[in-house]
């Protein structure tokens, strides 16, 4: 059975996540190992998904970004990897490989666990969110940036009470962003 990890990125330590057009946001890409990220095991890691899931806004906005910054180092992996969209107002997807979910979100997740590897979850909010309070998540990974946003969207707002995780890793870069691994304790 595939696993499903939740990718959490642009993460601060007061909580919140890094909302376009926000300070926080301007310092998340303003560190070269997140605008022009080049750590090889993450690259793998990406290459080696079964599929990509995203919500609709981070279909959205995600493809925008990686199809006119095809120099970024997730381009190729993303445009040429599966996509499943998890959307019940998208009608149409016009990224290569991309394919849209509009049934129910545990019957779509179980469609995708059938197999070996994993699934990985870029977003958005909504999504991660569904998915917790579903408990189908079953690894969480948190990017956590060294910053007080102040402003920005709460991620864990609306999940469920109790969530016990166990730590699976965790890992400091030279730019001060801690990547914490959590496995759902089941």
């Amino acid at each position: 059975m595939r696993k499903l990890i939740a990718t959490v990125f642009n993460y601060s330590l007061d909580g919140l996540l890094a909302d376009e057009g926000t300070d926080f946001w301007d310092f998340c890409f303003g560190i070269p190992e997140n605008s022009r990220p080049d750590d090889p095991a993450h690259l793998d890691f990406l290459r080696g998904a079964y599929a990509h899931v995203m919500g609709r806004s981070a279909y959205e906005g995600i493809k925008a970004g990686m199809t006119t910054a095809t120099d970024h180092p997730f381009s190729p992996i993303l445009t040429d990897g599966r996509k499943i969209v998890f959307s019940r107002t998208l009608q149409t997807a016009d990224w290569t490989n991309t394919t849209i979910a509009s049934g129910d979100t545990a019957a779509e997740v179980e469609k995708l666990r059938d197999g070996d590897g994993y699934v990985v979850v870029w977003g958005g909010v909504r999504l991660w969110r569904s998915l917790l309070q579903l408990d189908l998540v079953d690894e969480l990974w948190v990017s956590l940036y060294p910053y007080l946003a102040g402003e920005g969207t709460r991620l864990f707002d609306g999940t469920p009470r109790s969530y016990g995780l166990e730590l699976i890793s965790s890992t400091a870069s030279a730019g001060g962003i801690v990547e914490l691994r959590y496995r759902r304790r089941r």
